[in-house]
């Protein structure tokens, strides 16, 4: 090993005994190019915005089809415990009415054919599921 010591300009490795600045992962003499860190702050909240948008969209998607998925079943809950005397039909539109008493009904007879108290129109799908029909729907029934 050589104690003479170099120069602070000279990159020498005393444990191999090479000079090796080329092979440094940063600049070694006041001529060598700049080197400079990327900022990626700027990347990264634009990312995450863009990430944060896109699952508070999917959040308001999927809670919209839970909404609609939680009406459907407490309407089919409410059929399906309802007074009705007939097998329905699947295909057909029912309307069901709600008594003095609280209890439900399934008939056939149309809102603007009766003086019942109506909660809505009703289409039995073929899953034997109850879908509401909107009033407009009704009027050609």
């Amino acid at each position: 090993m050589s104690t003479e010591k170099k120069p602070d300009y000279v990159v020498f490795n005393e444990e191999t005994q090479k000079y090796d600045a080329a092979l440094k992962p940063y600049a070694t003499s006041v001529g060598a190019p700049v080197i400079t860190t990327t900022d990626t702050a700027a990347w990264k909240n634009r990312s995450i915005n863009k990430v944060n948008h896109k699952i508070s969209a999917k959040f308001l998607e999927l809670k919209a089809e839970y909404d609609k998925m939680m009406e459907e079943f407490e309407y089919n809950k409410l059929i399906f415990d309802a007074n009705f005397s007939f097998e329905p039909i699947i295909g057909e539109v029912y309307h069901l009415y709600k008594r003095d008493n609280n209890d439900y009904f399934l008939s056939i007879i149309a809102p603007n054919q009766c003086n019942f108290n109506f909660i809505g129109s009703f289409y039995l799908n073929t899953d034997q599921i109850w879908q509401k029909v909107d009033q407009d729907s009704n009027a050609s029934s």
